[in-house]
């Protein structure tokens, strides 16, 4: 017989609240895309990514869901010279939404300029958009996943579902992307917002330069995101008249944003989000490899470090109320290196130029709400248009409260209503 050490009682039920939580959240939204392209005769066998014991007790990388092998997020081994956007190939694929879909795979630029491929979805609902002006497009910027290839958004848990129907509804066109790394080769560079916010930018490019689409370039454009996802379009709308000056950005709508890493990550350390901590340390030692995370770790959390790079979100949550003294001889985040990256992708050094509204949870136990005031503080004091929301609530119950009113916002953008912002 093996002589495996035993988890202690506490922390395997730990674990399994954490997995129990994600899964009565989220398994309601997975929508039929996580099995669209996939033949039907013969099935493929599934991935053996679910959740288990590894060799020394540990629950290893993946996701409690099955994923199914899908070559369409292998980039061709000559990308070309593509401009952002351009898009490297593409597949209708049937969704169950109310919509026409596609996945794209398209060219951007990462944190440190380079040509990375890219994959997400376009969706032109059946509806017409009745409105002024070509078909408007709401760019989504998912909420966490992971950092692995399984973790993409179009291949697991759609979180967005409930802001996407209503869009689709309205006749908006909806495009979302998979971020850096995931479904593509390499690790997500999970909240380095110099990556996203580029990403979420050249999704709307992608689907105006898909001609099936049918959408026109000059058509309005929203960005949303909560979480991650907030991050991320708070980006976007930073990094807009640099990036992508021929798109007309009309609003952004940014919830739960982690604007300033450092004071994330001391709430996250020993707390109940310190997978997502993990998760970042992954992120940015993937964007840049000189920060060199291995470096720092003992040998614990080197065995961590192998053990977790293709981590999805159900595996983070299993690391709660952790710290990384127990995995690191010297706490990285505080040397210069991961300083300076820290500072250079922190939000708030260019206040948006389109209306902004921000929203956070009261009670937000993941998203420090001091850090998101601090953000619309200094947005505000440079001149920004901003509207600021609080909502009663944590950081899950938030993302689902705040959805009429991000739908609202965009809807009022889109038809040209009055803005009124609050600083």
């Amino acid at each position: 017989m093996c002589n495996r050490p035993r988890l202690p009682v506490r922390t395997l039920r730990l674990r399994g609240l954490a997995l129990t939580a994600v899964a009565a959240l989220t398994i309601p939204l997975v929508p039929a895309v996580a099995q669209a392209g996939v033949p039907t005769s013969p099935a493929p066998a599934p991935r053996t990514s679910a959740a288990v014991p590894d060799d020394d007790g540990r629950l290893r990388s993946g996701t409690i869901f099955p994923v199914p092998p899908d070559d369409f997020y292998d980039p061709p081994a000559d990308l070309g010279d593509g401009a952002d956007g351009e898009v490297i190939r593409t597949r209708e694929q049937a969704t169950g939404l109310s919509a026409r879909t596609w996945m794209v795979m398209y060219h951007s630029t990462n944190a440190t300029g380079q040509d990375i491929p890219v994959t997400g979805r376009v969706l032109v609902p059946h509806r017409a958009w009745r409105g002024e002006g070509p078909r408007p497009i709401v760019t989504v910027a998912p909420g966490t996943r992971g950092v692995g290839d399984d973790c993409a958004p179009s291949r697991w848990l759609d979180y967005e579902r409930p802001l996407v129907e209503p869009f689709l509804l309205q006749g908006y066109a909806v495009v979302i992307t998979d971020y850096e790394g995931l479904g593509t080769p390499g690790v997500h560079t999970y909240m380095v917002g110099r990556s996203q916010g580029r990403v979420v930018l050249d999704m709307v490019r992608a689907a105006t330069n898909l001609p099936a689409a049918g959408l026109d370039p000059g058509g309005k454009v929203a960005v949303v995101g909560y979480s991650q996802g907030g991050g991320a379009a708070v980006w976007a709308a930073e990094l807009w008249r640099e990036h992508a000056p021929e798109l007309d950005v009309v609003g952004v709508a940014a919830g739960g944003v982690p604007a300033d890493l450092t004071a994330v990550s001391e709430r996250l350390n020993g707390g109940v989000g310190f997978g997502f901590m993990l998760l970042a340390a992954f992120g940015y030692d993937a964007a840049y490899p000189e920060l060199d995370l291995r470096s720092y770790l003992n040998e614990r959390g080197r065995r961590l470090y192998e053990r977790e790079q293709d981590a999805c979100v159900d595996t983070a949550l299993a690391y709660a109320l952790q710290d990384i003294d127990v995995y690191a001889d010297q706490d990285p985040r505080y040397t210069e290196a991961w300083q300076a990256r820290f500072t250079e992708n922190r939000a708030g050094a260019n206040p948006p130029d389109a209306p902004l509204f921000l929203y956070h949870g009261l009670f937000d136990e993941i998203v420090p709400p001091g850090q998101a005031v601090a953000l619309r503080e200094e947005y505000c004091a440079a001149g920004a248009d901003v509207r600021w929301r609080w909502h009663l609530g944590e950081h899950v119950t938030t993302m689902v409260t705040a959805a009429p009113s991000v739908v609202s916002f965009v809807d009022r953008r889109f038809r040209d209503r009055p803005f009124r912002p609050t600083c």
